[in-house]
């Protein structure tokens, strides 16, 4: 074997070994929930991932318009009902329920900022835009960094 194969090789079981350390040290905070409560939040996490996309796909066909409205209907405070919160929220940590609370609100901002730009059409109004997006996808890696259900 070459020194690079070797060294590739080595840095690699490495990296392994590293995420199978990190994977077993899971300092999160285990967040105690039934099944199906873990099943419904599960439900609604992927549902957020799939409005994400696609709000994404509307930015990329350039209609902010559009992918404000999934935004909102899907992610921000219009879609509290639909997503069974006031139902989950006892069963949170105070912590996990504040940040989740910061992705409606930040899904609403979105909202907002994305409608605004649809109007407006510049470059300052989408910079606005992805920074609101950003927000809303911080929130999402606050929550995942702190907590767990498994």
């Amino acid at each position: 074997m070459t020194a690079r194969r070797t060294l590739t090789t080595l840095m690699t079981i490495l990296a392994i070994a590293g995420l199978s350390t990190r994977a077993l040290a899971d300092e999160r905070a285990l967040v105690d929930m039934a099944p199906p409560m873990q099943e419904h939040l599960l439900g609604n996490m992927r549902d957020h991932l799939h409005a994400l996309d696609d709000i994404l796909a509307a930015l990329a066909d350039d209609d902010a318009g559009r992918a404000g409205e999934i935004a909102e209907a899907r992610l921000g405070l219009s879609s509290l009902d639909n997503h069974g919160a006031a139902h989950m929220a006892p069963f949170m940590p105070e912590g996990m329920r504040a940040i989740g609370t910061e992705l409606h609100h930040a899904a609403s901002r979105f909202s907002q900022a994305a409608t605004n730009a649809d109007v407006e059409q510049t470059v300052k109004a989408q910079r606005t835009v992805f920074a609101a997006l950003q927000n809303i996808t911080a929130t999402c890696n606050a929550c995942h960094d702190g907590y767990r259900i498994r």
